[in-house]
């Protein structure tokens, strides 16, 4: 049993063919199929069913490639140790960050970090929640950035920044004034983000009664959201780095929002809790806070490099 066969099932057991996860090894066909073939040889059990149209795990399969993770995680430790010590940061990096957070930070940090790590092979790719947490756990991405409140035993949380939400009001909008509490947001004419959940839940927290009104309007995204406002009226909520991309006319149409704990959000950064890379881990960080003001960033973020 070598690492490279445990390697060869875990991409077979990602792709579920043969053929795609020998692309993704780099190797021919014949060659990764041979290869298991002969640990499954080896082990006296067949680790895969095979049919033309499909490849599944067996049930003893799926176990198998349960462990053979753990144990391809655990020897690429060793290698990880030996890069993080080395005078210049490199190797390869792959973060995932949520869709309402990546138009604020991604286009500003792709920047700094290639400027300031040129050796490092960065990956950077938008995904849900649930897809990140998951890949974090299985090892497929190093760091995730996302709404906070996630962590658990396997997975360690550090807090980034928070920021307010706003209202966003069309010109007509009836409910124009300096500052708005929840109470007097009504949700007749609300425009809401679809599938993100911090957005929704701050935007039905501020309703009087989410009984109340004809119906919510769901967006795809919230430059959608503002241009729906725009030409239709109502109001919808905005993050405040969503600010910096509005024009001088439209910042003419939002007010801030006060008295509930539902009227910010919190974004936090996370690794899997036996993450070994430390000064990759600072390098994200050193990056991330060139792009988000400062005002934003939570205090510990700013005392010093972080320890793991």
């Amino acid at each position: 049993m070598t690492l490279l066969q445990l390697q060869y099932i875990i991409a077979v057991d990602r792709f579920r063919s043969f053929a795609k996860a020998a692309e993704y090894c780099e190797v021919t066909q014949p060659t990764l199929s041979k290869m298991i073939a002969k640990l499954e040889e080896e082990l006296d059990v067949r680790i895969f069913d095979r049919n033309s149209r499909n490849v599944e795990p067996t049930s003893t399969g799926e176990k198998i490639i349960m462990q053979a993770v753990k144990t391809v995680q655990e020897a690429s430790r060793i290698s990880e140790i030996v890069a993080d010590t080395r005078t210049g940061l490199s190797g390869a990096m792959h973060i995932a960050v949520g869709s309402s957070i990546a138009p604020y930070l991604l286009p500003g940090f792709i920047r700094v970090y290639g400027a300031d790590f040129p050796q490092v092979g960065l990956t950077v790719e938008e995904m849900r929640l649930e897809g990140m947490l998951e890949a974090l756990k299985k090892g497929a991405i190093d760091i995730a950035v996302a709404t906070s409140g996630h962590g658990s035993g396997e997975i360690l949380e550090i807090p980034l920044y928070e920021e307010h939400f706003w209202v966003y009001l069309s010109k007509g909008c009836r409910l124009r004034i300096p500052e708005f509490t929840p109470e007097q947001l009504s949700h007749e004419s609300m425009w809401v983000m679809k599938e993100v959940q911090c957005l929704r839940e701050s935007a039905f927290s501020f309703c009087k009664a989410r009984e109340t009104g004809r119906r919510v309007y769901e967006a795809g995204n919230i430059e959608t959201l503002v241009r729906v406002v725009d030409e239709n009226g109502g109001f919808t909520i905005i993050p405040e780095m969503h600010l910096e991309m509005l024009s001088e006319k439209q910042r003419q149409n939002v007010s801030p929002l006060s008295g509930d704990c539902l009227s910010m959000r919190r974004v936090s950064i996370y690794i899997r809790h036996d993450y070994v890379r430390e000064r990759m881990l600072n390098s994200v960080v050193s990056a991330l806070i060139k792009v988000i003001p400062r005002r934003m960033l939570d205090p510990a973020i700013l005392r010093g490099a972080l320890r793991i």
